[in-house]
């Protein structure tokens, strides 16, 4: 898998757009995921817990925001250094983990990636093509296997 010149200028440009709403749209991309799979919430430790609904709960909110921005820089960081970062605070191999210690199975993965690109979708239909559905998924499916390459 390489991602190329091409689709990391529409990852980028297509976050561009979406930023100023970015918040919005990754709560939307999570919430995606609970309507498909609502076991999934379960996994979330900071949600097992709390009685709050889903689209209140603030560590959902971050959570999402960080899974939103960590696949757009994917594109970004795999043109500048072949390599996917997943930023200061963390490491890939704490990322593999937390997914391994919650039973993340590669149907969650998938089911996310659906997730992600109908927000994406939803987020800038007038950009939407199948060129850029390929983009988002190339910079998803390197994250992926960065975490799965470390579970």
């Amino acid at each position: 898998m390489v991602i190329t010149a091409k689709q990391e200028a529409l990852v980028v440009s297509s976050w561009n757009e979406m930023k100023d709403d970015a918040p919005t749209f990754a709560l939307k991309f999570f919430l995606r995921l609970f309507e498909i799979i609502p076991s999934a919430a379960k996994r979330f430790s900071f949600l097992r817990d709390s009685n709050l609904p889903l689209d209140k709960n603030s560590k959902l909110k971050a959570h999402a925001m960080g899974v939103f921005v960590m696949t757009c820089e994917a594109a970004t960081q795999l043109r500048k250094t072949g390599r996917v970062n997943v930023g200061a605070n963390t490491s890939v191999q704490h990322l593999a983990s937390v997914h391994f210690k919650a039973g993340v199975a590669d149907v969650h993965f998938e089911v996310l990636k659906f997730a992600l690109l109908e927000t994406i979708k939803e987020a800038v239909p007038y950009m939407w093509s199948e060129e850029l559905k390929e983009a988002w998924s190339e910079s998803y499916d390197h994250l992926v296997v960065a975490i799965k390459n470390e579970m």
